[in-house]
Formats: C-alpha cells, sequence, structure tokens
C-alpha cells in the first residue's frame, strides 16, 4: 500500500500539484459550485493517477481539481469511492492518505443522506458531530504502517471541534440553518428498509449515509484534522416511508450546494 501511495504522489507532484492545504471530498449531487470558485483549476482525471480507483457512480464525475480559493492551495475530489462499488475500504480511502502526503493540513467532506431526526427537514444541512460505523469493515484492517499512524488510533473527536465550531459561527453570521448530529454508515447500495430505519433510530443516528466513515477513520489515524456536512436529501420516517430515487435526491442535493459551498469556501478563508 506505501508504494502505491507513494506513486500516485510523486505523479501528482510531477504534474504541479504541490504543497496543497486544504482537501476538500464532495460528494454526490454536490461540487459543481465549489469547484467553480476555484482559482486556476488544474484538473487531472482519476483514471489516469496511479492506483486510484475509478468512480462508478452517476453524478460523481471523477476528478482531482487543483487550485486556489481565498489565496489557498486547495485539491479537491469530484466524485468518491463508495465500500458498494465493490472496492475495499483501502481502496475507497487512498485518495485521503495521498492527499494528506501531498500536504494538506485539513480535510473537508461532503455527502447526501437521508434525514432520520423528525425534527429537521430534507434540504437542510447537518454538521457531524460524531458517527457509527456500520460498515462490514474498516479501512485500518490488516497490516499497519507506523508512519502513516498508530496501530489503534483514538477516535474521542472523530470531527475536529475547532472546525466545527468555526463552521457553527460562520453559519449563524450568515443565517444558515445548520443542524448538528450523529451519521451512521450503511454498506448499500440500497436504501434501508422501515425496521433498519427505526433500528438506526434507535441507537442514536440522526443521518444515514453510505460514505465519510472510512475517510474519517483514515483522516484521524494519520492526524489531520477533519469535519464533514451532509445535505439531507430525503426524509427516512418509517411511519409514513416513500419511495425515493438517485434523480430526486441529487435534485435536492443541487438545491442546498450554495449553502455548503458558502459555508467551506469561508472556512478555507479562515483557515
Amino acid at each position: 500500500m506505501l508504494n502505491e501511495i507513494n506513486e500516485a504522489v510523486a505523479f501528482l507532484q510531477k504534474r504541479g500539484m504541490k504543497k496543497p492545504e486544504v482537501g476538500v471530498i464532495l460528494g454526490t449531487g454536490l461540487g459543481n459550485r465549489f469547484v467553480e470558485a476555484i482559482e486556476n483549476p488544474l484538473i487531472i482525471n482519476y483514471n489516469s493517477i496511479p492506483h486510484f480507483p475509478i468512480s462508478t457512480v452517476e453524478f460523481h464525475k471523477g476528478r482531482l481539481i487543483y487550485g486556489t480559493v481565498h489565496g489557498k492551495k486547495v485539491i479537491a475530489m469530484q466524485g468518491r469511492f463508495h465500500y458498494y462499488e465493490g472496492y475495499s475500504l483501502r481502496q475507497v480511502t487512498l485518495p485521503v492518505r495521498v492527499m494528506k502526503l501531498l500536504g494538506i493540513k485539513h480535510l473537508l467532506i461532503s455527502n447526501a443522506a437521508g434525514n432520520l431526526n423528525p425534527e429537521w427537514e430534507k434540504g437542510e444541512l447537518m454538521l457531524l458531530d460524531d458517527h457509527l460505523n456500520l460498515l462490514p469493515d474498516n479501512p485500518l484492517r490488516g497490516e499497519n504502517y507506523d508512519v502513516l499512524g498508530p496501530r489503534f488510533p483514538d477516535m474521542s473527536e472523530p470531527y475536529a471541534r475547532a472546525l466545527n465550531q468555526k463552521l457553527k459561527g460562520i453559519a449563524k453570521k450568515r443565517k444558515i440553518k445548520l443542524n448538528e448530529g450523529v451519521y451512521a454508515a450503511m454498506m448499500g447500495p440500497n436504501l434501508e428498509t422501515r425496521a433498519e430505519y427505526r433500528f438506526l433510530r434507535t441507537i442514536g443516528a440522526d443521518a444515514i449515509g453510505m460514505s465519510t466513515v472510512p475517510e474519517a477513520i483514515v483522516a484521524n489515524h494519520m492526524g489531520l484534522p477533519c469535519c464533514a456536512i451532509s445535505v439531507l436529501t430525503d426524509d427516512c420516517d418509517p411511519d409514513n416511508l416513500k419511495p425515493v430515487d438517485l434523480k430526486t435526491i441529487v435534485k435536492i442535493a443541487n438545491k442546498a450546494e450554495p449553502q455548503l459551498t458558502e459555508l467551506y469556501i469561508e472556512l478555507i478563508n479562515q483557515l
């Protein structure tokens, strides 16, 4: 794995991606507005980067974009990878390790998620305070490389409190509703049943998705402060459950994207 990471890093450095300060992972239906805010972008497709998986999900473009936001060098993943695509969680999280070794000091994550909290509405944002890892694997399983991080990394603060405080302050100042809660990661690709939604609410989940947690685990393993925001794209009320499709999810994510972009661009400005 170390050789694969180092080869990808060397490839990107040779093509001009040097010393980025902030990494950003853009989720389903998100990213166009953020990408538009990147000045002097250098774009490299995933399929040309050594050892990078290929994004197979519709609405995930599969591009690494490097440029400047508020005078800071940023590297953004326009499209991520998921366990349900058939990749191992080590493959899913390889780009996080590559961005860290390229030089990023902070990682900003976004995703589209189902809303489990009856007090919230779809289209709103949720800042992740904590998570439940319900995936059937862990990106740290197997041999540990001490150069990357410790065998048993602490997860008492998976989402950096300092970053979350900044985001809450920005949201308050700009009058953006930013809920705060617990995200549960499931394998997918199917959406959950009514009984599963009841179970998830019982164990403390406020939102449900199929990503983010592996990236957060690896970020913590490498000592990389991270934060994450979910766009709540559908209501997961087991007593009033209605069918939902990907196009509807993407439509709602697109509608909420300007607020998410505003939060992250200002956060980058303050880092």
